[in-house]
């Protein structure tokens, strides 16, 4: 059945009952569902692949997120891209991602290295990131942060989005602009692979 020949069947009954109230209420019900339930799917869709809320929980991307944790609760909330969010990396950008030590964790951390990168880990070696990973750290250092020098390089395949946004709290709302932040780890310890071929 079409779904507007079981809309008008549902009305029609409605007319047909009158005054039987448990009937009436039950197509109300239905009703109800029917026009909200059918933005479930849309919504979940949304979420899944093209954008979502990501909390910042945590030290690791202090003090570029979450500036006063150690004085409040309050953590930052900021919009998380997921389309295309694996393609067109760049250093500096903030990625969420799967915890590669924990697969129900999701992390947030600064990409630092890209593929074909030789990185300088914080304990002074070197470490090349293979095609189809990236090297991410978190700004807290290695005592606030979780990342790429305990777990290695990640696939990229583990980022779920991009945070492009801080939405809350309001007074720092506005577009997170990566590309204009210091972080000295992205210039002085990543470098190009030479080609020899």
């Amino acid at each position: 059945m079409a779904l507007g020949s079981a809309w008008a069947w549902m009305r029609g009954s409605a007319s047909r009952v009158g005054s039987n109230r448990p009937f009436a209420l039950g197509l109300q019900t239905a009703r109800y569902l029917l026009q909200y339930g059918l933005w479930l799917p849309v919504i979940a869709y949304v979420k899944a692949n093209v954008a979502d809320l990501a909390w910042i929980k945590g030290p690791s991307m202090y003090p570029f997120f979450n500036p006063q944790f150690n004085q409040t609760l309050r953590q930052d909330v900021c919009l998380s891209v997921k389309w295309n969010a694996q393609d067109k990396l760049e250093r500096g950008m903030i990625v969420e991602f799967w915890a590669p030590h924990d697969p129900n964790k999701i992390s947030v951390k600064r990409v630092i290295g890209l593929e074909g990168d030789i990185i300088r880990t914080r304990k002074g070696s070197f470490v090349h990131v293979p095609q189809g990973y990236i090297w991410v750290e978190g700004d807290g250092g290695a005592s606030l942060s979780r990342d790429s020098n305990n777990y290695g390089p990640i696939s990229r395949r583990l980022i779920r989005g991009r945070l492009t946004r801080i939405l809350y709290p309001f007074h720092r709302a506005g577009r997170i602009r990566w590309e204009e932040h210091e972080h000295a780890s992205i210039h002085q310890r990543a470098q190009r692979a030479p080609r020899f071929w």
